[in-house]
């Protein structure tokens, strides 16, 4: 059931007709069985009521995936769980540094490379048969904020700037490639003067079926704060030991030991993520 005549309201402030189609897909994706889409469908549909936001569609599928299991709710979440990354960009850095090692790059987070005017502080630095990629990461701690044509702009002029650079140090090598990561997405101004310029660029959902979901879900690289069974606070502590990556945690276990957990509920988590990682 469709429900065209009712409106919901987006993160952005947008108004749009609510579509089960959308959601159904968002579900899927989550890997739910047609069963339990059918059955978060139904529920969503009796409570739609004119203007309900997004977020408050979202808390109640997601409630509903919890309780019939924990791997359809954490994949659901997936997008909250990159914004759960910050309030700082540094994590979702970090992030994107070890989905690439995880693709073959060897990295470096906040390298400083001297431009033939200034010197810049790289957000990431990445090698790949001999290709060197900078890689800048515009992070958004909250929904409805997408990077439109500034943020491309900035990072070109600084890409340059480095390709510019008469260094004679020893090793120095002119990078090959300038990228945009953004968990959040490019307008369409921002995506044609990324493709003009030779920018690449990576968001949510961009490149088509090659964007960061893609990537996480193809490689299984969950970052930690999908987690349905870890608090906030172990989240946290988690990240500031550089453990951003659900696979880390379930080969790196003593982490849990520091924080006190017990061996029940070390169990459950290591099951969970053991789930998602494929393992």
């Amino acid at each position: 059931m469709e429900n065209k005549a009712i409106e919901i309201r987006k993160s952005s402030g947008e108004r749009v007709p609510f579509s089960s189609l959308k959601l159904a897909a968002s579900l899927r994706h989550s890997g739910a069985d047609e069963d339990t889409i059918n059955m978060v469908l139904q529920k969503v549909a009796d409570e739609l009521f004119e203007g309900i936001s997004t977020k408050e569609i979202y808390n109640r599928a997601y409630a509903i995936l919890k309780r019939k299991k924990s791997i359809f709710a954490s994949k659901y979440k997936l997008k909250k769980a990159i914004y759960e990354l910050g309030p700082t960009g540094f994590p979702f850095e970090k992030f994107i540094a070890t989905l690439l090692n995880f693709s073959g790059y060897k990295t470096v987070v906040g390298e400083v490379v001297k431009g033939k005017c200034v010197s810049h502080e790289i957000d990431v630095l990445a090698r790949k048969n001999g290709k060197i990629c900078l890689i800048e990461c515009k992070f958004h701690g909250e929904e409805g904020r997408n990077c439109n044509v500034k943020v491309p702009l900035y990072i070109h002029s600084r890409f340059q700037d480095v390709c510019k650079t008469e260094n004679d140090e020893a090793g120095f090598k002119v990078p090959d490639e300038g990228w945009v990561v953004t968990n959040t997405r490019f307008t369409q101004e921002a995506t044609t003067y990324g493709k003009c310029s030779g920018l690449y660029l990576l968001s949510w959902d961009y490149p088509h079926d090659d964007g960061l979901r893609n990537r996480i879900d193809r490689l299984a690289l969950y970052p930690i704060t999908v987690s349905t069974l870890l608090t906030q606070r172990e989240k946290q502590f988690l990240l500031s030991r550089d453990v951003v990556l659900c696979r880390q945690l379930h080969r790196d276990t003593f982490y849990l030991d520091h924080l006190g957990v017990s061996e029940t509920r070390k169990t459950k988590i290591l099951k969970e993520i053991g789930q998602l990682c494929q393992f």
